[in-house]
């Protein structure tokens, strides 16, 4: 790994995270040991764990804290500070890719959590991601998903669509105009780098200051270079369409007509990706994703991108 996974800068020979990312995990830290588990012996523990967690979903999790004094991530079953993912069998590079997408959508403001990825025993790489609703080992704090909001279940949280996802900001948002903002963003950032499983499941909210408002993003990766045949660009539809979507879907019936924003303020967003074009290249070309995958996710959004006006 050349570039640090954390910070993006470029790496000494020999090392795996930069200081300055080291010093984001904690200000004590001065190395982080390789992870002693394997990428199959992780997923067994994910699922010899995981009726002991409440961290869900169709990839392998675990729980886990970070040990400055040993310089080691460790598992958990309770007090967990970071979700590790592992490699899977099933789908190549997810760790990589969500690592990736991640950094990706922090160039345009989205809010992301600390994340990157780890050296696991078999020297496979493990993405870990801190967690948003605790704060130390004991305190959680209040997070609801959107499908607990919509009354919605595991089984039908694809069963939405954007337009309803709007509602549940203007129901419980304390700032719903602001909500609604950042909302689009990631919906425009979904659709440009691929990202087609942006369910129910994966918006939140979150209580911070005395204020309900949306939770970092997480689970953001580019699944259309993933899954075979791909045939969808958003999970949930817009104007009942979730394929074949248009500048004028996105920017001017759910940005302008759904969400209320302002023409200043849509300008001001396709600015800030058209912007970070030029940054979206040189982290792709940084990832740690095999070059077959590289070539794919630039391709992708170079054609998401021309498809509104954006040059990538």
């Amino acid at each position: 790994m050349n570039y640090c996974p954390i910070t993006n800068e470029e790496l000494e020979v020999g090392h795996q995270y930069s200081i300055k990312g080291l010093k984001l995990l904690s200000p004590k830290l001065k190395k982080i040991n390789i992870f002693p588990y394997s990428a199959e012996e992780q997923r067994s523990e994910a699922i010899a764990r995981s009726s002991k967690l409440s961290i869900q979903g169709m990839q392998p999790k675990l729980s886990v804290k970070l040990n400055i004094k040993n310089s080691s991530f460790e598992l958990v079953e309770i007090g967990g500070r970071y979700i590790f993912k592992p490699q899977t069998e099933n789908y190549k590079n997810l760790p990589e890719n969500e690592n990736l997408t991640l950094h990706l959508a922090g160039t345009v403001g989205i809010e992301v959590p600390l994340h990157g990825l780890i050296q696991s025993q078999d020297k496979s790489l493990t993405y870990f991601i801190r967690r948003f609703d605790r704060k130390g080992q004991k305190t959680k704090v209040a997070t609801e998903d959107f499908a607990q909001l919509s009354h919605a279940t595991r089984d039908t949280k694809y069963s939405s669509t954007m337009e309803k996802v709007a509602q549940v900001i203007e129901q419980y948002c304390t700032f719903p105009a602001l909500e609604k903002l950042k909302l689009f963003q990631r919906t425009l950032f979904s659709f440009l780098v691929g990202n087609e499983d942006m369910h129910l499941k994966n918006f939140s909210i979150i209580v911070r200051d005395d204020k309900i408002e949306l939770s970092p993003a997480y689970d953001l990766l580019n699944s259309t270079i993933v899954i075979a045949n791909s045939r969808e660009e958003l999970a949930l539809p817009i104007r009942g369409r979730k394929r074949n979507l248009t500048k004028q879907d996105l920017f001017y019936y759910y940005a302008q007509e759904r969400l209320g924003l302002n023409q200043k303020v849509i300008d001001d967003i396709f600015s800030s990706f058209q912007n970070e074009m030029p940054q979206w290249k040189r982290l792709i070309e940084r990832s740690a994703l095999p070059k077959e995958l590289k070539i794919k996710y630039s391709l992708l959004v170079s054609e998401r991108t021309n498809r509104i006006g954006i040059s990538f």
